[in-house]
């Protein structure tokens, strides 16, 4: 049902109206009497549970960073089956992001193109809705994923991070630094050995008790995928979210004209998963078998995230999916993963 109106109806509307549609919807469900009849048709059974950085994930399949930039749908997102749901990207500074449109699908492979380039409302008014959240527990993990403003210079990044993570840690139950979105001028530049480790250090310090992931690239080189993850557990964090989008467009099916008119930002959904499998074995043969690795990348089906989990992740995430699957989505994964 929901595939035909997808077909019909939703993919006429321009992709950021349609998820600014579809997160009004998400809220909706997040209050009662509409979560009660939500949670009804996802809530778990308890042979589901993850038990990872500490914490009690009701099942190992979450929603990723960019659904739910400014943490205002977590209550919905919970109620529709995701175990975690990790907000943000959140900046220290507000920002409207890249000019529109910055958005595209590409529906003959299950994808999305998205240069946003971190719009967000920013980091204190972050701190107040989670500041609700904390009074009204939702079922889900609430992770809490920065990046650096835009306005801040690469070399000033480090504090930038250090703010985010002062107002933010103490109300996440994980943190993620996002050094890897290809929308955010020299962003990518940070992933480098040598300015990675002080900036990790000095936000490990910064979140103190709350457990610190770091997110990274697809497109790195396999030897600085290893790089990368042994010096995540050299540095203390306590994990790492393998991957991000890709600048890549190879293998992709849709008219080249169609994936040309889209330009440059980030490629998401069924394209990526081949490397996201691969970054995942990457980094699950670098580090210490209880650092916690979380796969995002191209999953759709329970069957997909069971193959990732067999591969070594501790929780899988996903995104684009959601587009094409629509709100029974969580659901159908975690009924996919009971038949396994």
């Amino acid at each position: 049902m929901y595939a035909l109106l997808f077909r019909l109806v939703l993919a006429r509307f321009d992709p950021e109206f349609a998820h600014h549609a579809g997160m009004v919807v998400v809220r909706v469900l997040g209050v009662p009497p509409f979560s009660w009849a939500a949670t009804a048709l996802t809530r778990p059974d308890g042979a589901e549970e993850v038990q990872a950085l500490g914490l009690t994930f009701p099942t190992p399949f979450g929603i990723a960073a960019g659904f739910d930039k400014n943490a205002v749908g977590v209550r919905g997102l919970s109620a529709l089956g995701f175990g975690h749901v990790e907000v943000g990207t959140i900046t220290a500074v507000p920002q409207p992001g890249n000019p529109k449109p910055r958005l595209f699908r590409l529906i003959p492979d299950r994808a999305v193109v998205n240069r946003m380039g971190f719009n967000n409302a920013g980091a204190e008014a972050a701190e107040k809705r989670l500041w609700k959240l904390r009074r009204r527990r939702p079922a889900a993990v609430i992770g809490v994923n920065i990046g650096k403003s835009r306005v801040v210079a690469v070399e000033d990044a480090t504090a930038d991070y250090v703010a985010s993570a002062v107002r933010l840690a103490p109300l996440a139950d994980y943190l993620a630094i996002n050094v890897s979105s290809p929308n955010t001028p020299g962003l990518r530049g940070l992933q480098a050995v040598e300015t990675l480790a002080p900036l990790l250090r000095a936000v490990k310090a910064a979140a103190g008790a709350t457990p610190l992931l770091v997110k990274i690239a697809p497109d790195l080189p396999d030897e600085e995928v290893t790089a990368i993850a042994e010096l995540a557990v050299a540095e203390g964090l306590d994990g790492l979210i393998a991957t991000n989008t890709t600048i890549s467009r190879e293998g992709l099916i849709t008219d080249p004209v169609k994936v040309a008119a889209a330009g440059e930002g980030g490629l998401s959904g069924a394209p990526l998963k081949e490397r996201s499998l691969a970054v995942l074995r990457l980094v699950r043969a670098a580090v210490p078998a209880e650092f916690c690795v979380i796969s995002v990348g191209g999953v759709e089906t329970g069957a997909e995230v069971r193959e990732r989990l067999d591969a070594g992740a501790t929780l899988v995430q996903g995104y684009t999916a959601f587009l094409y699957r629509g709100p029974l989505w969580a659901r159908q994964i975690r009924a996919g993963l009971r038949a396994r």
